[in-house]
């Protein structure tokens, strides 16, 4: 298989050990590079969506009282048990590697959510206890010989605490990005990536409602995708078969997507772009946007500030929400930057600065006009903002 072909000097355990420091003296962008990350990646990403699966099908489809935001709602469960199953698989993998994630576990050791960590121990043991597949190793903490306590999951969890910053390798971890889109069985994403001194060089986003090819939407969904840095995009089904090289896709239309959340970006800004270029909107919960975007079902990603209210600050977004499928669309042709044009920052803690916006487009000639009918949305809608003296 494409994806999970590895050297044979990369399998030895005691390799696996050593190849943290090794990478950071290795070229980005040599063919070799983040090999055993890959497949690591991989492996930890369909196992966190058997846990996402195993959480709707049980907990959301089949009972009315759960789309409440409860501490034991599905939502919550989700999230630790993809995380604990993601944590344990890197830490077991890359022991020495600091992870940035969302959820600590401090809740799930009170006595009062005694059923919360029950429940969330029994999922994540039993993704990774799941029988291999090719390209994935017992020694990453995987398969029926392996016992995990609940207090041990509960620590993987807590692994996601790094604070982030340059000049370090570092993961980032969003277990269930989406979450509405989750709820109502949409579109939503279990997130993974690689920073090394505050670069991307390595995204894994599984989705497991989107369509294996989006002509086709009666066939089976679930696909991962994958980028690493100077090696390309490909997309995956969930079983880790049939790569497809990214993009493959023409769309008949040319979409703007966007999110489903008004209260996540400014869509009438987003709107005013849009009709300016011709653009169709296409609203969509979580990272499976830019997935989207990288196999070529839309032209552009849009994402910018939403209006806030009495001065309050706009919100500013976490690295994990845009690591992954930042390097999903730069390995797969397009651009991605800031809404005035400058690089993302990925080194500047668990959050990425002030929030500008964020554009990502197919091509450069494209995200150059995107850039402008932004700044000319932006004066329409409050002439102060690009001209202070007016």
């Amino acid at each position: 298989m494409l994806l999970y072909h590895a050297s044979k000097h990369l399998i030895a355990q005691a390799h696996f050990r050593t190849i943290p420091r090794r990478l950071l003296s290795m070229s980005l962008t040599s063919p070799e590079a983040f090999s055993v990350e890959k497949h690591v990646a991989i492996a930890a990403v369909r196992r966190a969506c058997l846990v996402t699966c195993t959480v709707f099908n049980q907990l959301v489809r089949d009972r009315t009282d759960t789309l409440k935001k409860e501490d034991d709602s599905p939502v919550t469960v989700g999230d630790y048990a993809a995380q604990a199953v993601i944590n344990t698989v890197l830490r077991n993998a890359f022991p020495e590697d600091p992870i940035v994630g969302e959820e600590g576990a401090d809740a799930l050791r009170q006595g009062s959510n005694t059923k919360l960590r029950e429940r969330v121990v029994s999922l994540a043991t039993n993704a990774l206890r799941e029988d291999l597949i090719d390209g994935e190793k017992a020694q990453w903490g995987l398969g029926s010989q392996h016992e995990h306590s609940s207090e041990a999951l509960l620590k993987a969890i807590d692994e996601g605490n790094d604070t982030g910053g340059p000049n370090k390798r570092m993961w980032t971890v969003d277990p269930i990005d989406g979450t509405k889109g989750f709820l109502r069985g949409g579109q939503y994403a279990v997130c993974l990536s690689l920073i090394v001194n505050s670069q991307v060089v390595l995204g894994v986003i599984g989705c497991p409602n989107i369509q294996i090819h989006p002509e086709n939407p009666d066939e089976e969904k679930g696909c991962i995708f994958v980028a690493v840095r100077g090696q390309g995009a490909f997309q995956i089904t969930l079983s880790g078969t049939s790569a497809i090289k990214l993009p493959f896709f023409s769309s008949e239309k040319s979409y703007v997507l966007q999110s489903e959340e008004s209260k996540h970006t400014n869509i009438p800004l987003i709107r005013r772009v849009s009709d300016e270029l011709h653009l169709t909107e296409w609203g969509m919960d979580s990272q499976a946007k830019y997935c989207c975007l990288a196999r070529g079902e839309g032209a552009v990603y849009l994402r910018m500030p939403a209006s806030t209210i009495g001065g309050k600050q706009p919100y500013e977004e976490r690295i994990w929400d845009h690591a992954p499928g930042s390097i999903l669309v730069e390995e797969a042709g397009g651009k991605i930057t800031d809404s005035e044009g400058a690089p993302l920052q990925f080194g500047l803690g668990r959050g990425m600065g002030e929030n500008h916006g964020f554009v990502a487009t197919v091509d450069e000639e494209l995200h150059a006009r995107v850039i402008s009918a932004i700044k000319r949305a932006q004066l329409a809608e409050d002439p102060k903002k690009t001209n202070p003296a007016l």
